[in-house]
């Protein structure tokens, strides 16, 4: 279905639509008559499984010059973004791992912090679905560097502000769609 893609050049916002829970988007170049309405909650998208395998496809394009076997970050924001760059990779026929960074290490069971294969070694990619501050996804970064990964990069379907606090930590930040891509900032 999802062959040819490629990732949309230009994504709009019709601002008289928005409220705090719809939106309507429209995303150019596609197939002339293609479209979906979504509702403006990034996660909503991103759990919708007409949606969920283009975001996929979006990051690892975003994120194709980066050298990782595994992807995840602090949940919540980025589970569905792992989720769905892991199915992407699938697709494409290449093994990507995902995992999840909890924001405290569990008080029971295996008390691990990271759940999903181990990191140790391993060369890791940290992913957010948007990030203002970038603290979450800092935090992922050193919950990850402390369980012994190595940290390759940073990236975020919707850059709202981050770019510059993670670059300062030393990491490269990549990002499908900067706020003003969406007609919002």
């Amino acid at each position: 279905m999802w062959k040819g893609f490629q990732k949309p050049k230009r994504l709009v916002a019709e601002l008289e639509s928005l409220t705090d829970r719809f939106g309507k988007f429209t995303a150019q170049p596609f197939e002339r008559g293609w479209g979906t309405t979504v509702g403006n909650s990034l996660r909503r998208v991103l759990l919708s499984g007409q949606a969920a395998p283009l975001a996929g496809r979006v990051m690892l394009a975003a994120t194709a010059d980066l050298d990782y076997d595994a992807v995840g970050g602090l949940t919540l924001g980025a589970d569905p973004v792992a989720s769905a760059m892991m199915h992407a990779a699938a697709g494409q026929g290449r093994t990507l791992d995902a995992f999840v960074v909890r924001k405290a290490e569990k008080t029971h069971g295996l008390q691990r912090r990271i759940e999903g294969p181990d990191v140790a070694g391993r060369k890791v990619l940290a992913v957010e679905d948007t990030s203002t501050t970038g603290a979450s996804v800092l935090a992922a970064v050193d919950a990850l560097r402390e369980a012994g990964a190595q940290v390759v990069g940073v990236a975020v379907i919707v850059e709202r502000g981050a770019r510059d606090r993670v670059t300062a930590s030393g990491l490269p930040f990549r990002a499908a769609y900067d706020i003003g891509d969406l007609g919002l900032g």
